[in-house]
C-alpha cells in the first residue's frame, strides 16, 4: 500500500511540475488578426487561473497547418496548446492529402469558447452599401469578372466564394492569403475589393466604415450587425452550420492536466470583461466541454464533407 501511495503521490508531483512552465498557445495566423486577438485575450486572463505565464506564439502558414503540426510533436504534458477555429481542424484534413496530422489521433479537445459566422465584406474603394449593390457592381466592372480575398486556401470563405458566384453567374476568383491581417490590409488599400472572412476579423473596420459587411452566414442576424442580411435570406442556403473556436492538445496529454486547463478556461469565459471583448469581436460567447467541443467538431466535419464534395473539389 505505501508503495501505491508513492508511486501516486510521484504522478501526482510530474504533473504539477510540468503545469508549473510557461505554456505556449499557438497560433495558425499572423499577429494582427481576429484569431491571434482572441489568443491574446484568454491567455492574459489564464496565466492568472493556472498560476503559470501564458503566451501566445504565432506559427503562421498554409492555414494553420504549420501550427498543427507543432502541436502534434509537441510534449503531451499540458505545455503547448493549439487555440484553433473550425479551419485547421475540420476543413484542411477535407481538402488536403496530406495535411501532416489527424485531429482524431494527434490531437484532444480542451474546451471550445465561442462560436462565429463568416461574412462578405466590400472594400471603401467599392462603391456598393448591400449584396446587391456588390453584385451590380461586379457585373458593371465588364463580364461578370471579380477577385474576392480569403483568409486561406481551400477554405469555408472560398467555398463561399464559389457558391455566391454560382448564386449570381458572377466570375468570381478567390485570391487566398495567409490569413485575415494581411488580407483586409489590402482591402483596406483598396487593392480588393472584397473578403470573406469571420466577423471578429471584419468588425472594428467595419465600425470605422473603413470596409462594409454585406451578408453573413448562420440562422439569424448579428446582434452586432442588425442591418446586414444573411445568406440564407439572400436565397444562398446551406450556411447554417455555425464554425467555432476551441483549445487543443496534443493526443496523450494526462486527463488530469486537460480537466485542469478547461475548467481554468470555463472560469475565464465566464469573466464579465472577457465576455463584454469577445462579444465585442463578433463571438457568440460559450463555453464547451472538451466532450462537447469534440461532438462539435465531427458534425461540423460531417457537414462540410458534404458541401465539399458537392463543390467537385478535388483534395490537393
Amino acid at each position: 500500500m505505501a508503495t501505491v501511495l508513492a508511486v501516486s503521490a510521484l504522478c501526482w508531483g510530474s504533473l504539477a511540475q510540468a503545469q508549473t512552465g510557461p505554456i505556449k498557445i499557438l497560433v495558425g495566423f499572423p499577429p494582427g488578426g481576429g484569431t491571434d486577438a482572441i489568443a491574446r485575450t484568454l491567455a492574459d486572463k489564464l496565466k492568472d487561473q493556472l498560476g503559470t505565464p501564458v503566451v501566445v506564439e504565432n506559427k503562421a502558414g498554409a492555414g494553420g497547418q504549420i501550427a498543427a503540426q507543432t502541436l502534434k510533436a509537441a510534449p503531451a504534458d499540458g505545455t503547448t496548446l493549439f487555440l484553433s477555429h473550425d479551419h485547421t481542424i475540420s476543413i484542411l484534413p477535407l481538402v488536403v492529402k496530406n495535411p501532416g496530422f489527424d485531429p482524431a489521433r494527434d490531437f484532444v479537445a480542451v474546451g471550445g469558447f465561442a462560436t462565429f459566422v463568416n461574412a462578405l465584406a466590400v472594400s471603401g474603394g467599392t462603391p456598393a452599401k448591400s449584396m446587391n449593390e456588390y453584385v451590380a457592381w461586379v457585373r458593371s466592372q465588364g463580364a461578370g469578372k471579380g477577385t474576392v480575398g480569403v483568409p486561406a486556401p481551400a477554405s469555408v470563405p472560398e467555398f463561399l466564394v464559389k457558391v455566391i458566384g454560382q448564386k449570381y453567374k458572377l466570375d468570381l476568383q478567390s485570391a487566398p492569403y495567409r490569413g485575415s491581417a494581411p488580407m483586409i490590409g489590402d482591402m483596406l488599400g483598396n487593392q480588393i475589393a472584397a473578403g470573406t472572412g469571420s466577423i471578429p476579423d471584419f468588425i472594428e473596420n467595419h465600425k470605422a466604415g473603413k470596409i462594409r459587411v454585406v451578408a453573413v452566414m448562420g440562422t439569424a442576424r448579428q446582434p452586432l450587425l442588425p442591418d446586414v442580411p444573411t445568406f440564407a435570406e439572400l436565397g444562398l442556403a446551406g450556411f447554417e452550420d455555425l464554425p467555432y473556436y476551441g483549445l487543443f492538445a496534443p493526443s496523450g496529454t494526462p486527463t488530469a492536466t486537460i480537466d485542469k486547463i478547461s475548467a481554468a478556461l470555463a472560469k475565464v469565459v465566464a469573466m464579465p470583461d472577457v465576455h463584454d471583448r469577445l462579444t465585442a469581436m463578433g463571438l457568440s460567447v460559450g463555453y464547451m466541454t472538451p466532450q462537447q467541443l469534440s461532438t462539435r467538431e465531427r458534425a461540423y466535419s460531417q457537414t462540410w464533407s458534404k458541401i465539399i464534395k458537392s463543390s467537385g473539389f478535388v483534395p490537393q
